[in-house]
């Protein structure tokens, strides 16, 4: 009696209509379908007078127990028929499940979560064919034996307690399954192990290589100024780091001390005064080497008298990152009075992880971001794979060149960097980098079958693209596998395997 009110009470609140927003109403013909085989859900959706309302841009989701398993779906299909909306789905385990219909009408988009009941068509069609069938009704089912409550390998031909008083629980044939480490669990043990699932997939997967590094100056853009000979700096005219300056500017003006280049400024005006034009363009030459201007050679050849005041240039286009130079100073050959860097591109040292560096080659695209703008993505190549590994971080710098426009990178500025790599798989059979357990020594994967069976599958992966890995061997596209509650399952897996071991 009980349970036909019971009954009653499920059927009336599944027929209660549900309201979307734009004025429309999903009313559920169908609240009660059979678990195992493909049902046709249909749906009405009308308006305040009772009137049909055309959805478009159908769209649905099935989920397993609209309040606890919200990522256990089901394989479901919707279409507009004669007026209504019909949902072809394949719930493959009894209980409560969410039928989430999205779509737009009136102009407006709508959505709705019908909640259907899935019921098992008999205790037989419940489990897979192959498995061990369920007694007939009327006849006892056949004990095995009993395991320990607590999880150890410890079985008992005959009921038993174990030392704190505890009874060890009975182990029935029909719930043995035929694979090795295969488990059967019901409904409700499915929702309090949290078991979600997912389907086998097949997808492209370029793989993406992350790393962090940081913004450092570009090596063939750097430049220093160094003194080619001894005096003092009369006047600077660029004097404080961070300024930029472009080639051929002039940063200083000096007063030659050194005797050596004063004989040569003397040996060139000679040459020029006595007609040896091949020795005076040698000694002009020589004078160009210690950083002597053209214009200060014509200003020599006119006067006739070694000049002792020049002016330094700077020998390429840059930002000053180094200035030594000090009005009035002294300074001595091989002394460093500036040190320039063109930052108009600059180098991402990335610190890439050893498993990822054999899909890291010279020439691929690069995108960085940065904290401050994180947003924002700078485009770069990679220039080199560096030859040493840092043995404390099984790290290997990886150099990436990119554009610096406006100056907006800073050096030692961290970056966030995504090397792109193509090719990796141009369709993979993938699942979520969740549904794989990993012991260490092999891959796993539980694929649930109907009668709330989970069989345990040996994966050999292939590439990894972020959440997602590719399957080489082991499923199939189209199965489920569980994505979460899947390291209980695994340990009700092992344990099952070693009981089976001991009994044997």
């Amino acid at each position: 009696m009980y349970r036909i009110i019971f009954a009653a009470l499920v059927l009336a609140f599944a027929f209660v209509p549900a309201r979307a927003d734009a004025g429309v109403t999903f009313k559920l013909r169908d609240a009660v379908v059979t678990s195992g085989v493909v049902s046709k859900i249909r749906i009405d959706a009308v308006d305040a007078a009772g009137k049909p309302v055309a959805v478009s841009n159908l769209q649905v989701r099935v989920d397993m127990s609209p309040d606890a398993m919200a990522d256990m779906t089901a394989d479901a299909k919707i279409s507009a028929v004669n007026g209504g909306l019909v949902v072809e789905t394949n719930i493959y385990a009894p209980g409560r499940w969410a039928v989430i219909v999205s779509g737009t009408a009136n102009g407006k988009p709508v959505k709705v979560s019908l909640t259907v009941t899935a019921k098992r068509k008999s205790a037989e069609a419940a489990l897979p064919p192959p498995a061990n069938p369920q007694p007939k009704s009327g006849q006892e089912r056949k004990i095995l034996y009993y395991r320990n409550p607590m999880g150890l390998a410890d079985t008992s031909p005959v009921p038993k307690k174990d030392s704190m008083g505890m009874d060890y629980i009975p182990v029935y044939a029909d719930e043995m399954a035929k694979t090795p480490g295969a488990i059967r669990l019901t409904t409700e043990k499915m929702q309090r192990a949290g078991v979600r699932t997912t389907v086998v997939t097949r997808m492209a997967l370029d793989k993406t290589v992350r790393a962090t590094g940081t913004v450092a100056a570009d090596e063939t853009r750097q430049a220093v100024l160094s003194a080619r000979f001894t005096g003092f700096i009369e006047k600077l005219y660029v004097s404080q780091t961070g300024d930029v300056v472009r080639a051929g500017q002039p940063l200083m003006r000096v007063w030659v001390e050194s005797a050596d280049l004063l004989v040569k400024s003397a040996d060139y005006i000679g040459s020029l005064q006595s007609g040896a034009q091949d020795h005076a363009a040698s000694a002009a030459a020589l004078l160009r080497q210690y950083g002597v201007s053209p214009s200060e050679l014509t200003a020599m050849a006119k006067s006739g008298v070694p000049t002792r005041s020049l002016t330094i240039v700077a020998p390429a286009s840059g930002t000053v990152m180094e200035k030594p130079a000090v009005q009035g100073m002294h300074f001595a050959t091989g002394d460093t009075l500036f040190k320039t860097t063109d930052l108009s591109r600059v180098w991402i040292l990335a610190d890439v992880s050893e498993r990822d560096l054999a899909a890291v080659k010279k020439g691929q695209k690069a995108f960085v971001s940065f904290r401050d703008s994180p947003s924002e993505s700078f485009e770069g190549t990679v220039l080199l794979v560096y030859p040493e590994l840092n043995a404390a971080t099984r790290t290997t710098k990886v150099r990436i060149a990119v554009a610096n426009k406006n100056g907006r990178l800073r050096i030692g500025q961290y970056a966030d960097v995504r090397i792109a790599v193509p090719g990796a798989a141009a369709s993979a059979l993938t699942i979520p980098a969740s549904a794989v357990v990993d012991d260490g020594t092999r891959q796993v994967a539980f694929v649930a079958l109907p009668g709330g069976l989970f069989e345990p599958r040996k994966l050999t992966l292939g590439a990894r693209n972020g959440d997602s890995v590719e399957v080489r061997a082991g499923l199939k596209e189209g199965e489920h596998v569980v994505t979460s509650g899947n390291f209980l399952i695994d340990a009700e897996s092992n344990l099952q395997s070693a009981l089976q071991s001991f009994r044997k």
